[in-house]
Parts: C-alpha cells; sequence; structure tokens
C-alpha cells in the first residue's frame, strides 16, 4: 500500500464508517446524543450521557469539519457545543458534571478533572473550526477552574476529582478498573492534550507555563529512567504505586508530548522530547505483535492483558507515523500501514459501521462491550484518520 492510499483509506473510514454511525444511530431528538449503543447496534435511549463522550464527539466532529470542510460534521459539532453548554456546565459552582440523564438533567455531580479537560479539548477545537467566543471563554473558565481546584502548587502536578463544591473526595477514582490514587498519568496526560489545543487559540502566558510544567512532569517524574514506560499512578508526592504496563497509554503519550513541544517553539524543549518520547514509543511497541496489533496491558503482577483494545490500535498507528515523520525511524511507516490493515479487517465494523470495542486474544470478536458509550467514542479512530493524514500532507 502506498501513503497516498494509506491516506485515502483513511479519509474513507472517517466519512464512510466512523461518522456516519454516530450522525444515523446517535442523535437524539431530546437534544444532543444518545448515552449508549450496546456491541450488537442495540440502542439504550435512556442510557446516562457521559462528560467525556460529549466532549469527545464535540471534538471528533469539529475535528473532522475543519479537516473535510463537510456541513454536516460542523452540524453535529454545534449540536455538541450547545448541548455541553447548556446542560453539561455548572452553572452555580464552575466546571463540568461527569454525568447526566438521559433527559439531560443531573446525575452524578462529582468534578472529575480528566472530564473537564476533554470537555475543554472540545470547545477549543471548534473554535479553532469556527472562531466561536462563547466556545472560547467556556474552555478558559473551565482552564481557570482546573488550576484553581486540581493544580497542586506545593508538589506539582494535579489532583484527580473534586465534589461539586470544590471540596475533597474521598473515591477519585476513574473508573472502577484504576487504583484510587491523587495523580496519573492518565489524567496528566488528558490535561496536557486540551491545554496544547487551548494553547493554539488562546496564547496566555499563564497556560504555556502550566503546558511547560505538565510536560516536564512526564518527562522528568512519570517516565520509567529504566524502561521507558510511563508510570500509571502516583500519591500526592509522585511516590509510584504501581508496576504496570500500559502500552497504549505509552504510544499515545509518546506522540502527543512531542505534538505539545512542537506546539510551544522552544529548541531545547523540543530536543528533549525528541529524546524522550521515542524512548517512550519505543518503549511502548514491546506490546505490538507479529499480527501487527497491540495488546492492552501488562499487569505489575506478571498477567498479560492481551486484549486488541480499538483505541490502542488506533494509537499505534498514529505512533509509529510520528516515529516515521520526526524521529526518522526505518520502517515504522510500513508497521503503521500494516496496522491500520488489521484494523481494517478485525476492528473495523463493515456492516454496522464503527469500529468493534476489540478482538479478544485467541481471535473472537467482543460484542460485550459497547458499540458507543460512556467511553466509546469516535475520538481514537477519527482522530488517527486526521492527525494521520494532516501528518503525511505536511
Amino acid at each position: 500500500m502506498t501513503e497516498k492510499e494509506f491516506c485515502s483509506e483513511l479519509l474513507e473510514n472517517l466519512t464512510g464508517n466512523i461518522l456516519p454511525y454516530w450522525i444515523d444511530k446517535m442523535v437524539d431528538p431530546r437534544g444532543g446524543f444518545y448515552g449508549r449503543c450496546d456491541g450488537f447496534d442495540r440502542l439504550d435511549e435512556d442510557a446516562p450521557k457521559g462528560a467525556i463522550l460529549n466532549g469527545r464527539l464535540l471534538w471528533s466532529f469539529a475535528s473532522a469539519y475543519r479537516a473535510t470542510g463537510k456541513p454536516e460534521y460542523l452540524e453535529m459539532a454545534t449540536r455538541a457545543k450547545d448541548y455541553i453548554i447548556r446542560h453539561f456546565v455548572d452553572h452555580e459552582y464552575g466546571g463540568v458534571y461527569w454525568s447526566l440523564n438521559a433527559d439531560g438533567s443531573p446525575l452524578d455531580t462529582k468534578k472529575q478533572f480528566y472530564a473537564i479537560g476533554f470537555v475543554i479539548y472540545g470547545l477549543s477545537e471548534y473554535v479553532r473550526a469556527t472562531g466561536d467566543k462563547e466556545s472560547l471563554d467556556c474552555a478558559i473558565e473551565l482552564f481557570e477552574s482546573i488550576e484553581a481546584h486540581s493544580r497542586d502548587r506545593v508538589n506539582g502536578g494535579y489532583l484527580e476529582a473534586c465534589t461539586r463544591e470544590w471540596g475533597r473526595i474521598d473515591d477519585m477514582r476513574l473508573s472502577d478498573k484504576d487504583e484510587n490514587m491523587a495523580k496519573t498519568m492518565n489524567t496528566h496526560l488528558h490535561i496536557i492534550e486540551p491545554y496544547t489545543n487551548l494553547y493554539r487559540v488562546w496564547k496566555e502566558p499563564r497556560l504555556r507555563e502550566a503546558i511547560v510544567h505538565l510536560l516536564d512532569l512526564f518527562l522528568d517524574v512519570m517516565e520509567d529512567k529504566a524502561t521507558g514506560h510511563l508510570g500509571l499512578f502516583f500519591d500526592e508526592e509522585w511516590h509510584r504505586h504501581d508496576r504496570n504496563v500500559s502500552y497504549g497509554h505509552d504510544i499515545e503519550a509518546s506522540w502527543l508530548l512531542l505534538e505539545t513541544a512542537q506546539e510551544l517553539g522552544d529548541e531545547a524543549l523540543l530536543e528533549k522530547a525528541i529524546v524522550h518520547t521515542r524512548r517512550i514509543a519505543e518503549a511502548a511497541l514491546e506490546g505490538r505483535c507479529d499480527d501487527a496489533s497491540m495488546v492492552y496491558e501488562l499487569h505489575g503482577d506478571g498477567r498479560l492483558d492481551d486484549d486488541r483494545h480499538w483505541w490502542v490500535q488506533a494509537e499505534d498507528v498514529i505512533g509509529l507515523v510520528y516515529l516515521h515523520k520526526f524521529h526518522g525511524v526505518v520502517g515504522a511507516l510500513d508497521k503503521a500501514i500494516n496496522s491500520w490493515k488489521y484494523i481494517r479487517d478485525n476492528i473495523v465494523d463493515r456492516e454496522g459501521g464503527e469500529w468493534h470495542w476489540s478482538r479478544r486474544a485467541v481471535g473472537d470478536l467482543n460484542r460485550d462491550d459497547d458499540k458507543a458509550g460512556f467511553w466509546k467514542c469516535p475520538y481514537h479512530n477519527s482522530r488517527m484518520c486526521t492527525e494521520v493524514v494532516r501528518v503525511l500532507s505536511e
């Protein structure tokens, strides 16, 4: 497959498979989007609506509109933006609710900073697409909320969660699979990601300082100097509390952190990031298999979660393209194309649309997990399509 054919297939998958699913099946006539469709494409009209899903939907459609100019994507992005500002934003205390009932009323009102980050990500992308002042103002307010209530000015970094009123909360976990720790790599990754995007449209020095602080934390604190992998769970003083390896998060971080350094335009910082992000990416590729797929996670006790999750495969493709384009790694583009072929043949749902959650290690399709839902959205896969095309076309 040539580079041109690769990009063409990605754009076709974006416009003909991923996004039509959300337009045709997930638009809620009550407002916004439905909260869930299971692995057999059975719609749950009464499912709660998550802030993460909606922030990612906003980002996905705004990004797709910028990439293609298709007006239906702008319409969907505007729909997501309006619903978020009207329903998810807490207009009394600030921040965004974790989840809503299907009718748009608040359900879980805790403030999870990971979720607030994704709303900033979506709003800032909408600003890039439209210049919308309401979205920029809201994104800035959410940035101020994170800086005021999450940032640890003593030990550095960002705390995980608060109550609705910004008080301490006992259970700070992002999901029931996570350890209940004050700081996680995952949340920091998805704060630096939206901060970088917001910086593209708002060159505020305080925002830049926060981004540099985050980048230094990743490269100097979270990266395991012995292995190149990123630690996942830390206490407030940055003592690590796990020995797990998340191959998907490693490969995702490897290109997101380099993208951040590129956006900042600081040559010394970029040189540092080039060295570290290549090391992180190469460590992540330990999870890449002979069939060009990538496994999920290696637990600290030696157990391997070798499911092939949709989002890990998507991030693997982008990470490999970055290794080709910005690190000059010979053969990385061919590996990216082969990884896309694995996705195309094993993860993409050609009949129902979108991508399946995963394939099991033995090869059977996972329909137990959602096709669309609280954690399953068009963010990773649509971003793979637009980011790869952008990088290879520059």
